[in-house]
């Protein structure tokens, strides 16, 4: 165990902490990393932990092994969460807690796909900013086999990634995609070779958080506000990033470490 690293739900996550880099490992193999309703809430805990901690600029969400991101719900526990409408309803208002908690970071967020990317694991990669997948993984949502209807947040996200005709390609038929085909509609953002997977997404994580953290959560809250519908924009929230933007000593750091040709370090003030 790394010295930083931390159990919850009975150790089927972890959190620890990379320099400025905040990562949650969904920590159960031997399911291919299936999620439990303990790890939603735990997955809930540790966002709202590292969206907390100024120390940390990036959160990266992964799988434990080689075979799995994550592969969806955990089956065995479908006979008490969905055993019937009201506790399904029930058991959604759970799932929520750790699906919004990713969307709702205030700090940017990568998922690290490598293998089995289903159902409840890619409702979770997709609230993540940026999505980079090995190769040879797997994506699909398989609801339609499961008698499953999706929920509207979940089938918004998707459509704002994909648009709605790979969205119903997606849905109605519950096949499987490569990473290359997900790459193609603009389900994850780049495919790397498995070996290079982690390097890859650290590099990343490490490039945005030498960036401006007032700049980067200007550009998240931005971008959210732009898929919302026009009546539901706050506009004024977003001036008022703005502001802080261009009152902040990284914006006065910003300008100085261009024209000395350095470096800027920004602190996130």
């Amino acid at each position: 165990m790394a010295e930083n690293e931390r159990t919850w739900a009975d150790g089927k996550m972890l959190s620890e902490q990379q320099g400025a880099v905040g990562v949650i490992t969904f920590n159960h193999p031997e399911r291919l990393n299936a999620v439990t309703m303990e790890m939603w809430q735990a997955l809930g805990e540790i966002c709202a932990m590292f969206d907390a901690d100024d120390s940390i600029r990036v959160i990266v969400l992964r799988g434990a092994g080689e075979k799995a991101f994550v592969s969806g719900g955990d089956i065995s526990q479908f006979a008490v969460t969905r055993a019937n409408a009201e506790v399904a309803r029930q058991h959604a208002a759970r799932v929520a807690i750790g699906r919004d908690a990713v969307a709702n970071c205030r700090k940017p967020t990568i998922a690290a796909i490598r293998g089995y990317c289903l159902g409840g694991g890619l409702a979770i990669a997709v609230q993540a900013d940026l999505r980079l997948a090995a190769t040879g993984s797997k994506f699909g949502i398989p609801a339609a086999r499961l008698g499953i209807a999706y929920g509207f947040e979940g089938l918004r996200t998707l459509v704002s990634l994909v648009g709605p005709a790979h969205a119903r390609m997606i849905m109605y038929t519950a096949d499987r995609m490569d990473a290359e085909e997900a790459a193609r509609i603009g389900l994850i953002n780049r495919v790397v070779a498995p070996d290079a997977l982690w390097p890859e997404v650290m590099a990343l994580a490490n490039r945005i958080g030498d960036n401006a953290p007032i700049s980067i959560a200007a550009s998240k809250a931005g971008i959210a506000q732009v898929l919302r519908d026009p009546a539901d924009r706050d506009m004024a929230a977003l001036a008022e990033l703005s502001r802080r933007s261009l009152d902040s000593a990284d914006f006065r750091e910003g300008r100085t470490a261009f024209m000395e040709k350095r470096r800027p370090k920004f602190t996130g003030r």
